[in-house]
């Protein structure tokens, strides 16, 4: 049966129905399943990546991430954050555990709950989204803890910082535009997101009026 509260999308998360939905997504069986199983995907995928140049790797936990927050939302995705940081660490470590880069963790999954949960899909919002994503978390986040931990200061970290995210980016949009040209509309024809979702689909050529 189709949830009623799937049924609706909105132009930004200041509306209290969004956030009623991001919130009714706790109770809801499917959604905690997805969240459970990508969070299983993300933790599987982080010792896993394709190395660009020295500091520069294409990793895979980044579109789980976003195709989650696409279905569950951001309170949700909080939850799952937290998780995959934790579950990670324990299985994969490297260092000492901090708690400043579990909430790294947890704001990436909550932004992109912010701008992909409950929205129509296009390039231009997933650009916007994952621009956010890298200025604001992962530069502007990680600057600080690394800041705290290491001897450099933090513009030293900015800089190196923002140079990295920036470069990636087009590549990082690339593979999310992929992946969610096939996410939304198996997320739509079963019901996990609104009708309306798919604003990456490719426009009908006009017809030939020399051939109606």
């Amino acid at each position: 049966m189709k949830r009623e509260f799937c049924s609706t999308l909105y132009k930004t998360p200041l509306s209290p129905g969004y956030w009623r939905e991001a919130f009714a997504c706790l109770k809801d069986l499917r959604c905690l399943v997805l969240a459970a199983l990508l969070v299983a995907g993300r933790v599987a995928v982080t010792s896993f990546y394709i190395p660009l140049a020295e500091n520069l790797k294409i990793s895979f936990g980044f579109f789980l991430n976003a195709s989650g927050a696409f279905l569950y939302g951001p309170v949700v995705g909080l939850l799952t954050g937290f998780a995959t940081d934790i579950l990670g660490f324990f299985i994969h470590p490297q260092g000492a555990f901090f708690p400043g880069y579990t909430l790294t963790a947890m704001m990436g999954s909550f932004v992109y709950g912010l701008f992909l949960f409950r929205a129509k899909i296009t390039p231009l919002r997933l650009f916007f989204c994952k621009l956010s994503v890298n200025l604001f978390v992962n530069v502007g986040l990680n600057c600080v803890w690394s800041a705290m931990l290491y001897s450099k200061g933090y513009l030293y970290y900015l800089f190196r910082n923002t140079g990295k995210n920036l470069l990636m980016l087009p590549i990082e949009l690339l593979i999310l535009l992929a992946v969610f040209r096939l996410v939304v509309p198996i997320a739509t024809a079963a019901h996990l997101a609104p009708e309306g979702s798919n604003g990456l689909k490719k426009k009908e050529p006009a017809a030939d009026p020399a051939k109606v």
